[in-house]
């Protein structure tokens, strides 16, 4: 499987150390992520964003697509690269959030890990229930817009393409 899938929930110990799950750590391993990832604060949740090369060359292509120079990518590498934190992954699969990522999630004794296909979602347990709940609420709100995209539509019946 090559994406980040699932959600599991781990101890943080005093020094800031947890374990990565290890479905996510066998993504990482097949991505080429060096030893390290790329950790920074989620720019629309109390959460933080994560994932190894992938999610590099994702935020790359967001940047290639804004014109040099301007105010927009200006902005978007600050927000991005330039609140990155390269997290180490040690010999028994741990990284250490540094106290200012912990802070923006508010954890304190667990971290939830959430599988977004590309990059993961580290979360403080509690949040994440209410944005799970939150999520789930509005997809069934929705339901009917799903498949209702050009990619998934079919020829019409009067056989018109």
């Amino acid at each position: 499987m090559n994406r980040f899938v699932s959600t599991v929930t781990n101890r943080i110990d005093a020094k800031g150390r947890v374990s990565i799950p290890a479905i996510f750590r066998g993504v990482l391993e097949r991505d080429g992520y060096g030893g390290g990832i790329y950790c920074y604060p989620s720019l629309d949740s109390p959460a933080l964003d994560a994932g190894g090369e992938r999610l590099a060359a994702t935020i790359d292509r967001l940047l290639e697509d804004l014109p040099d120079y301007s105010d927009e990518r200006d902005q978007l590498s600050v927000a991005l690269y330039g609140n990155v934190q390269i997290l180490n992954i040690d010999k028994d699969g741990r990284i250490i959030l540094p106290e200012p990522l912990r802070t923006h999630c508010g954890i304190s004794s667990q971290v939830t890990f959430v599988g977004l296909g590309q990059k993961f979602q580290i979360w403080e347990p509690g949040r994440f229930e209410e944005r799970r709940a939150k999520a789930s609420s509005q997809v069934r709100e929705h339901k009917n817009l799903f498949g209702a995209g050009s990619r998934s539509a079919g020829p019409k019946e009067d056989g018109a393409q």
